[in-house]
C-alpha cells in the first residue's frame, strides 16, 4: 500500500504556520524573512515533502487558459548601435521571435529596452524595472566592443542572456550551438568521402561565439590525414580589432585577393562557412558550385533543396530563454546564480544540390589546377 503523500497542510500544522506560508517558503518567496524560509524548508525536506506534479500540471493548464488581467512583464534589453539596428542582422530577429512568442503563451508581456536610449543609465533603467515591477530580464543583441558589466541590482532581478555579451555578470545563457553546427557539417562532408575541406569564417563572428567556430573545425579536422588538412580561413587578417566590428555589422564577404590565394594554395574540395561570405568571391573567380568546389552554408535560409547546410534553430533559443526565465521567477530565484549554465540548442543538417553526397567522380582530389587569372 502506498504510503499517504505529505501535504503542505502537514507542513503548516507542524511549522505553526498558515499553508500559505509554507507554499510562500517553498517557492522562496522574498516576501518572507530568510529565518523563516529557511526553517520551513528544512522541514518539508525532513518530513520528505516532494510537490505533486500533477497538481503543477493542472496550474500551468489553468494559466495558459484563463488570460490575465495585468500580465508581467519581462524585459528584452538590447545594446546596439541603433535601437532596432540588430534587426537588420543574422539571427537576432529570430531571437526576438522565439522570445515573444514563448512569452506570450507563456501568459508575459515582452517589452524591449534600449540601453543606448540617451540619458539612459544602467542605474535608471535598474528604477524603471523596481518601479514597474519587472524582475525578469533577458539580456540579448550586445555589440562586442560593449562588453561592460551591467550595474544592475541583482538581487531583485532574475537575468536570463542570449549568446556570449557581455560577459559580466556571468548569468545562464541559452545559445546555438556553434561548435556542434561546424562539427555536424564537418562530420556530413567527410562521411560523403571529401576529404580537402576549407572553412571560411569572419574572425569577429568567429569572437562573438568565444572562438567555438573554430573549435569545432580544428576537433573534425583532427580525423583527416595530415595532409588533407586545409587551414581554416579567417578574415580579416591581423587588423585592429575595431575593423572585426564595424565589418561584422555589415554583409561582408572576404577580402579579395587573400581568399584567392587561399583557394588557389589549398583547392578544397569543399568550402563551409556562410553563402554572403564566399559565393561574390567564388563568382569573382569564375568557379561553380559544385562543378568546381562544393559549397555548405552554416547559416542555411534555403530549403529549396538548392544549397546544402545547416539551419540553425534561432527561434528557438528565445523561446528556450524565456521558458528558463519564467522558472526562476516562478521559484523566485534572484541574482548572479552561483553556478551558471549554458544551453545550447543544436543545429538541423539539410542536404542540396551545392554539396553532392557522396561526393562526385567530378570533384576529386585530383582535379587539374588551373589558372585562376585566366577566368
Amino acid at each position: 500500500m502506498n504510503e499517504r503523500r505529505v501535504t503542505l497542510a502537514d507542513i503548516a500544522r507542524e511549522a505553526g504556520v498558515h499553508v500559505t506560508t509554507v507554499s510562500l517558503a517553498l517557492r522562496n518567496h522574498p516576501r518572507l524573512p530568510e529565518r523563516t524560509r529557511l526553517r520551513i524548508q528544512k522541514l518539508a525536506e525532513q518530513r520528505g515533502y516532494t510537490p505533486d506534479p500533477w497538481l503543477r500540471a493542472l496550474v500551468a493548464y489553468r494559466g495558459q487558459i484563463v488570460p490575465r488581467r495585468n500580465p508581467p512583464t519581462l524585459a528584452y534589453v538590447t545594446n546596439w548601435d541603433t535601437r532596432w539596428g540588430w534587426k537588420d542582422l543574422t539571427a537576432h530577429p529570430d531571437f526576438f521571435a522565439g522570445a515573444l512568442a514563448k512569452a506570450k503563451e507563456l501568459g508575459y508581456n515582452l517589452e524591449h529596452f534600449w540601453l543606448r536610449e540617451p540619458g539612459l543609465t544602467h542605474g535608471r533603467l535598474n528604477r524603471i524595472f523596481y518601479a514597474r515591477g519587472i524582475n525578469g530580464v533577458i539580456i540579448a543583441s550586445h555589440m562586442r566592443e560593449i562588453d561592460v558589466e551591467l550595474q544592475f541590482d541583482w538581487k531583485h532581478l532574475s537575468g536570463v542572456k542570449i549568446d556570449y555579451f557581455p560577459h559580466k555578470p556571468e548569468l545562464h545563457n541559452v545559445t546555438n550551438n556553434q561548435c556542434d553546427v561546424i562539427r555536424l557539417a564537418m562530420r556530413k562532408v567527410i562521411a560523403a568521402g571529401y576529404r580537402r575541406i576549407g572553412f571560411v569564417m569572419h574572425r569577429g563572428w568567429d569572437h562573438s561565439v568565444d572562438h567555438l567556430w573554430t573549435a569545432g573545425f580544428l576537433c573534425e579536422q583532427q580525423n583527416l590525414a595530415p595532409k588533407e588538412r586545409v587551414p581554416a580561413h579567417i578574415f580579416p587578417g591581423p587588423v585592429p580589432v575595431e575593423r572585426w566590428f564595424k565589418e561584422s555589422k555589415a554583409h561582408v564577404t572576404t577580402d579579395p585577393a587573400p581568399f584567392e590565394d587561399w583557394y588557389e594554395k589549398y583547392r578544397p574540395e569543399v568550402i563551409i562557412s556562410k553563402e554572403s561570405f564566399v559565393l561574390p568571391q567564388l563568382q569573382r573567380m569564375g568557379l561553380r558550385i559544385p562543378r568546381d568546389v562544393a559549397f555548405v552554408d552554416v547559416f542555411l535560409d534555403d530549403f529549396s533543396g538548392r544549397t546544402a547546410g545547416v539551419r540553425q534553430n534561432h527561434e528557438t533559443v528565445g523561446a528556450l530563454a524565456v521558458e528558463i526565465l519564467a522558472g526562476q521567477l516562478q521559484h523566485n530565484k534572484y541574482g548572479v546564480p552561483e553556478i551558471p549554465t549554458t544551453t545550447f540548442v543544436e543545429g538541423t543538417w539539410f542536404d542540396g544540390a551545392s554539396c553532392p553526397m557522396p561526393i562526385r567522380a567530378g570533384n576529386s582530389r585530383s582535379r587539374p589546377r588551373r589558372s585562376l587569372a585566366a577566368t
